[in-house]
C-alpha cells in the first residue's frame, strides 16, 4: 500500500487496524456505515484518503466503549486513537 503523504503513516496505520477491528463485528460494521453515511466501496476506495480515516476514527472516538475495545483489541491507548482522530480533522501535532 502505498501511503498518502498529507497524513503520517503511524495514523494511517492506526486507522486501517481500527477499520480492520471495526469490520469484524457485522452490527458494529453496520453503524460504522449508517453514522458515517459512507458505503463499502467508498471505504475500499478511500483507505488512503484523509477524509475517510477521519470518519472512521472519528466514529470510534464518539463512542466511548467502542473506542476502549478497539485500542484494547489494536494494543493502543484509546487516548492515541482520538488524537489520531483529532489530528485528521485538525492537522497538526500528533503525538
Amino acid at each position: 500500500m502505498e501511503t498518502n503523504s498529507n497524513i503520517s503513516a503511524e495514523i494511517e496505520i492506526l486507522a486501517l487496524q481500527a477499520l480492520g477491528w471495526v469490520l469484524q463485528d457485522e452490527d458494529r460494521a453496520q453503524r460504522l456505515l449508517a453514522l458515517t453515511g459512507l458505503d463499502p466501496a467508498d471505504l475500499r476506495s478511500g483507505l488512503e484518503d484523509p477524509a475517510v480515516l477521519s470518519s472512521l476514527l472519528g466514529f470510534l472516538a464518539n463512542h466511548e466503549p467502542d473506542l476502549v475495545a478497539c485500542a484494547e483489541a489494536i494494543g493502543v491507548p484509546p487516548e492515541k486513537l482520538a488524537a489520531a482522530a483529532h489530528y485528521l480533522n485538525n492537522p497538526g501535532d500528533f503525538t
